[in-house]
């Protein structure tokens, strides 16, 4: 590996340029770049400092579901073009230009998977989206353009406020969209006609790694009899098969753990009398009049005792638009088995 490229740098300074490059995506784009500044001269030293480059792009990040999907994918596309290597570095261009190609056509795959599924969005139907995702606004925003007229509920997503983002985008389309708290998802469900969220990764059984919240929206609308669809590139196929949720890389022994509360009173609590009390003794009819502030060890709940990603079981998934084509869950082994054997 060249001493002079940093290879995570370069991966952060990919998406932080470019909001709407996927992880993956820039994950191998950082990869192809480490290509054109290697200075390995056998191909031992070469496939050494690609391994280790993936490792620490997987390791740079808390959630490397994607990430690890494309880094997986462009190290069993070098590999399987590592067999029969006459001239070294003229292999070495060959997957320069391939990998950028790959990466060119990547933006095509949401295109094509948005209109794949705008056919599923009927007239006059309402649809409950989860958070943000890139390729699901899309494939709204598509079937918007094709005059269907439909309406949108959102997750706030309040982990990352990424179903306010959302909302913005598809208002900004002329779709009507209400934003709902996390925790409304059962309470809506009879108004809705269809289920669609995104994916952070598709597992080799058909299930789905996304934004936490996925799996409790599944397990709603099978309840309610609800179609549940999930859209994701093929690039997203990652090689893992998680029996639960505690089977994800992404876990820890702290995900959930019981932190210790300190509990601090608004110094301005009063009593029933409206008589201010002070913080170390406010009693308990106090509480209801002020804002009572618990914060853990971590500060923030969400630097390390909370998870980011669930997994939903293929079962509760009706079936994947993908770019290969729309999938049932059953599907999705088969296509993986072509992606990397």
């Amino acid at each position: 590996m060249s001493k002079d490229f940093d290879v995570v740098a370069n991966y952060k300074s990919l998406l932080l340029n470019s909001p709407e490059l996927s992880m993956p995506v820039a994950a191998i784009q950082s990869l192809v770049e480490l290509i054109k500044h290697s200075n390995a001269t056998t191909m031992s030293e070469f496939m050494l400092s690609i391994n280790v480059a993936s490792q620490l792009l997987k390791s740079s990040v808390r959630n490397s579901i994607s990430l690890s999907a494309g880094c997986d994918l462009f190290l069993r596309f070098v590999t399987r073009n590592s067999q029969d290597v006459a001239e070294f570095e003229a292999w070495k261009a060959t997957l320069i230009v391939r990998g950028q190609s790959f990466v060119e056509k990547a933006d095509a795959c949401r295109y094509k998977i948005a209109d794949l599924g705008v056919p599923f969005i009927k007239d006059g139907s309402t649809i409950l989206i989860h958070a943000h995702s890139r390729v699901v606004s899309l494939l709204l925003q598509k079937a918007a353009e094709n005059h269907k007229r439909f309406k949108v509920f959102v997750t706030e997503s309040s982990q990352t406020h990424g179903g306010i983002r959302s909302a913005k985008m598809l208002r900004a389309a002329g779709i009507p969209t209400t934003i709902i708290l996390d925790a409304a998802v059962g309470y809506v469900i009879d108004k809705v006609d269809m289920v669609l969220v995104g994916a952070e990764g598709v597992v080799e059984n058909g299930g789905l790694i996304n934004q936490i919240g996925s799996y409790q929206m599944a397990i709603v609308a099978k309840a309610a009899n609800k179609p549940f669809y999930a859209v994701a590139e093929s690039y997203k196929f990652v090689r893992l098969f998680p029996l639960n949720q505690y089977d994800l890389p992404t876990y820890n022994a702290d995900t959930l753990s019981f932190q210790e509360l300190n509990v601090d009173y608004d110094s301005n609590n009063t009593d029933e009398n409206g008589q201010l009390v002070s913080s170390s003794a406010a009693p308990a009819s106090a509480l209801s009049q002020s804002a009572l502030h618990m914060k853990t060890s971590e500060d923030q709940a969400s630097q390390g005792s909370n998870p980011l990603v669930d997994y939903t079981p293929p079962n509760y998934i009706t079936l994947l638009f993908t770019d290969l084509g729309v999938l049932t869950p059953s599907g999705v082994s088969d296509e993986l088995i072509k992606l990397y054997l």
